[in-house]
C-alpha cells in the first residue's frame, strides 16, 4: 500500500540551479553539515565516444541542488561532502556513479547507502527508482529526457527540475528501506555491500582485446574473432574520429554477423544485408579491408577467446557447487530473496573449490563476505560436510 504521508521531499520551489562559482562554494558549505545528502548524475554516453558527466544533482532533506560541472568547472570542494564518512550518501544504483565521479574528477564517495542494493536485497520485485518511487509514494517519476544529451546548454527549466525529481525521494526512501532492513537484521548486509561497491573503479583494458567487450564473442571459431577485432578497431578509429558512441557507427550484432559470415567483397557484404544502404556506403570499402587483412593472419597467430580453467569439471567440486546451489536456492526462498542477490554463483564455486575435506571454520571459506560467513558460514560448511552421509542421514540445513 503506498504511503501517503512520507517524510516529504524536497518541494519543487526548494531547486537551486548551480551554474557559478559562487553559488556553488554556497551550495558545498550548506550541504557539508547535512547528515544525509542523496546524489546523482546526468552523462553524454549516449552522444559521444568520450563520455562525461554534465549534471549533478544533490538533495538534503530540504533542499535540491542541480549543479552545472561544464559551468562551475573546479568541483574538488565537493569532496567535503561526498568523501565525508559521517555524512551518509544515498545513490540509486550507485556502480556507473561511484566510477564516473572518480575518472572525471577524482571523487571518492564515502558512507555509501544505495537505495536500488537495498530493494534487492529486501526481495523487492522491481527494484528500479521509478518503480520504488511508484510503490511508496504513488509518484510516476516523468522519463521524457531520460535519452537526452545532457551536454547541450542552455538547461530548460523542465529538464532541470526533470533532473532534480531523480534525487528528491532518495532520502525518504532511504528512510523506508533502512527501517525494513533493520527489521529483517539486514542492514548490516547492505552496509557492507556498499562499501565494497563504493570503491569500484573503472580499469585499464587497453591490453585487452576489444572482443572481450562484446556479448557473444566467446562462440566465434579464432579466425571469425580476428574477424570480429579487426572490425571493431576499425569502429573505435571511426567513433573517435566522429566524437560518437561507437554503437551509433555500427552495432554489435551487425559486426559479429559480418565476422560470422566473412563477405569476399563488397557484392557479398550487400547480399548479406547485414547493413544498411548508408552504412555500406559509408564504410564498406575500409569494412572489407578489415575482414580480408584478418583473413590473412596465419593459423598460429589467430586470437582465442579465453577460457577459466574450470576446477569444476572435477567430479566432487560440480557436486559441492549443486548441492550449494540447492542450500542457496532453499534459504533463498526462505528469505524472500533472488539467489543470486544472497550468494552468487562466483563465491559458490570458489567454496566447492576450495573445500579439501575436513574441519574448516566459517571464517576460512573463500570468496565470501564478512556478513555472508557470519550468518551462513556454518550451513555451508554443514551443507557440504552432509555429501558425505549416507541416504537418511543429516539432511542439508535450511
Amino acid at each position: 500500500m503506498p504511503i501517503t504521508d512520507p517524510l516529504a521531499p524536497p518541494a519543487p520551489e526548494n531547486l537551486n540551479f548551480i551554474d557559478d562559482v559562487a553559488a556553488f562554494a554556497d551550495a558545498v558549505s550548506r550541504m557539508r553539515h547535512e547528515p544525509l545528502i542523496a546524489f546523482d548524475q546526468e552523462a553524454d554516453s549516449m552522444f559521444h565516444f568520450t563520455e562525461k558527466i554534465c549534471l549533478i544533482q544533490m538533495a538534503t532533506p530540504g533542499a535540491a541542488f542541480v549543479i552545472d560541472p561544464l559551468a562551475v568547472g573546479d568541483l574538488s570542494s565537493l569532496a567535503d561532502v561526498i568523501s565525508n564518512p559521517t555524512v551518509v550518501k544515498i545513490l540509486h544504483g550507485a556502480d556507473y556513479d561511484i566510477r564516473s565521479l572518480y575518472r572525471d574528477f577524482g571523487l571518492t564517495v564515502e558512507n555509501l547507502f544505495d537505495t536500488e542494493l537495498a530493494a534487492r536485497f529486501l526481495g523487492e520485485p522491481e527494484t528500479g527508482l521509478n518503480a520504488l518511487v511508484g510503490k511508496y509514494f504513488n509518484v510516476v517519476l516523468e522519463k521524457k529526457y531520460q535519452k537526452k544529451d545532457w551536454s547541450v546548454r542552455p538547461l530548460s527549466a523542465e529538464m532541470i527540475a526533470y533532473a532534480a525529481d531523480d534525487v528528491r525521494y532518495l532520502i525518504p526512501l532511504y528512510h523506508l528501506l533502512k527501517a525494513r532492513l533493520e527489521d529483517k537484521n539486514r542492514l548490516d548486509w547492505v552496509r557492507e555491500e556498499c562499501d565494497d561497491l563504493s570503491r569500484v573503479r573503472y580499469g585499464p583494458d587497453a591490453d585487452q582485446p576489444l572482443f572481450l567487450r562484446i556479448k557473444g564473442a566467446g562462440r566465434l571459431e579464432p579466425q571469425s574473432l580476428a574477424v570480429l577485432e579487426a572490425l571493431l578497431a576499425y569502429r573505435l578509429q571511426v567513433a573517435r574520429q566522429k566524437d560518437r558512441p561507437p554503437f551509433k557507427i555500427i552495432g554489435n550484432e551487425p559486426l559479429l554477423d559480418i565476422a560470422r559470415t566473412k563477405p569476399e567483397n563488397l557484392a557479398a557484404l550487400e547480399n548479406t544485408r547485414i547493413l544498411s544502404d548508408r552504412q555500406r556506403h559509408m564504410y564498406g570499402k575500409q569494412i572489407m579491408a578489415a575482414v580480408q587483412s584478418a583473413l590473412s593472419i596465419p593459423s598460429g597467430d589467430l586470437p582465442r577467446y579465453p577460457r577459466k580453467s574450470h576446477a569444476a569439471g572435477n567430479g566432487m567440486v560440480l557436486k559441492k557447487f549443486d548441492r550449494l546451489k540447492r542450500w542457496r536456492t532453499k534459504k533463498a526462498e526462505r528469505l524472500g530473496m533472488d539467489p543470486g542477490v544472497l550468494i552468487p554463483n562466483a563465491a559458490l564455486k570458489a567454496v566447492a573449490e576450495n573445500h579439501h575435506g575436513g574441519a574448516i571454520t566459517p571464517d576460512a571459506l573463500p570468496g565470501l563476505k564478512t556478513w555472508q560467513k557470519t550468518e551462513f558460514g556454518a550451513e555451508i560448511i554443514a551443507a557440504i560436510d552432509s555429501m558425505d552421509k549416507k541416504d537418511g542421514g543429516k539432511k542439508t540445513p535450511v
